[in-house]
């Protein structure tokens, strides 16, 4: 049962908007904010049971920051419709209570953090994230600690648009490593900030990159792509730019992602991309959850892989934030990458050889959230 649920009708464009809030601890919940066509209060309330699990499960009882309850924003909007912005502040505005005092959020699918920062100037708030500034030690230092952070770029990209891509090559790489894969090969469906970071540190680590997807297609190249060139080019919506192709890449249609032959997938976009119509499509032999909630139960159930699940493959932009924020790494690129690697190879670890990974990770999130509980009932 969640904590509360909010459902708002934009008065101009008729767009809905949700918010639901799973969980508070210390008063305050996580989640970021997402905009697409066709997001449902159902789909936002399970992205928020989610995000409590993703908190729960970088639980560290040494460590200052300490995981916040789990909640999640979600527009029923086009990202590319004209009027995105003014829809984006418009639901911010209306839900400016709930950020001023419980809800802590960045950027999701179809939304960057900086259309957000925009919005949330506009309507006169602090920041996305101000509900949490009262639990910190010394406010000023955290917050030029994160923003330093979020100066940073590295080989032309900023960090905070790498952080939770490297977290899902880390969870990838470790996946392969339990399966023996020599010389794998890797498919990433999305090309924004999860995607294109996941390609970027899979490449780097030897894999090849042999095919990607965004909203326009398709593009595929057995002997492996040009990720860096790709990634240098795309625009703000992750979309890649066919200019900057090779005359050996392919472009594919957008339906035939999933026919591209490759040992790892990266289901980096949206939700319930793989169901039980095409999961019989699927012939990789790991796949690794960048986007949230992307294949269905059903499909699961039918597919010979070894998944790894959202809650752990994808946690580390949320997980980066606080770390960053409440000062347990610094607000440089190899601090970020150490923590978040040690982390993600942790987790991996104690999942990969249950019956059902996903269940293994819910038992994790489910015993920290009670350790949690337990420190705070004891204070």
């Amino acid at each position: 049962m969640s904590y509360l649920q909010v459902t708002w009708i934009d008065p101009a464009t008729g767009a809905r908007g949700y918010l639901v809030i799973d969980r508070l601890v210390r008063g305050v919940s996580s989640g970021g904010l997402r905009m697409r066509a066709g997001c449902t209060l159902d789909e936002v309330r399970g992205l928020a049971e989610g995000m409590t699990a993703k908190e729960a499960l970088n639980y560290d009882p040494g460590a200052r920051y300490v995981p916040l309850g789990g909640a999640k924003g979600g527009i029923d909007f086009d990202p590319y419709d004209p009027r995105a912005q003014e829809v984006l502040t418009s639901y911010l505005y209306a839900m400016s209570p709930y950020i001023e005092r419980f809800w802590t959020m960045g950027e999701d699918l179809g939304l960057r953090q900086q259309a957000i920062d925009v919005a949330i100037e506009k309507i006169g708030l602090q920041s996305s994230i101000q509900a949490v500034y009262p639990l910190l030690d010394d406010e000023q230092k955290a917050r030029e600690r994160l923003a330093n952070a979020f100066a940073v770029t590295v080989d032309g990209v900023s960090l905070d648009e790498l952080v939770g891509g490297y977290g899902v090559a880390e969870a990838a790489l470790a996946g392969i490593e339990h399966l023996h894969l020599s010389n794998p090969t890797a498919f990433v469906q999305g090309f924004g900030s999860m995607g294109g970071a996941t390609a970027r540190y899979l490449a780097k680590a030897g894999v090849k990159i042999v095919g990607l997807a965004d909203v326009h297609g398709v593009i595929a190249n057995p002997d492996g792509l040009d990720v860096e060139t790709l990634l240098l080019s795309r625009d703000s919506h992750g979309a890649i730019d066919r200019t900057t192709l090779r005359s050996e890449d392919r472009e594919l249609d957008r339906d035939s992602w999933l026919g591209v032959e490759a040992d790892v997938l990266v289901p980096a976009a949206t939700s319930y991309a793989i169901d039980k119509d095409n999961a019989h499509q699927v012939n990789a032999k790991l796949i690794v959850e960048a986007a949230n909630m992307p294949v269905t139960a059903e499909a699961e159930a039918k597919i010979d892989a070894l998944v790894i699940p959202d809650v752990v493959a994808n946690s580390a932009t949320n997980s980066w934030w606080w770390w960053t924020l409440f000062g347990d790494i610094d607000a440089t690129a190899e601090s970020a990458f150490a923590k978040i690697g040690t982390t993600m190879r942790r987790l991996v670890a104690k999942i990969v050889d249950k019956p059902s990974p996903r269940a293994a990770a819910a038992e994790l999130a489910a015993t920290a959230v009670k350790e949690i509980e337990q420190r705070f009932r004891q204070s």
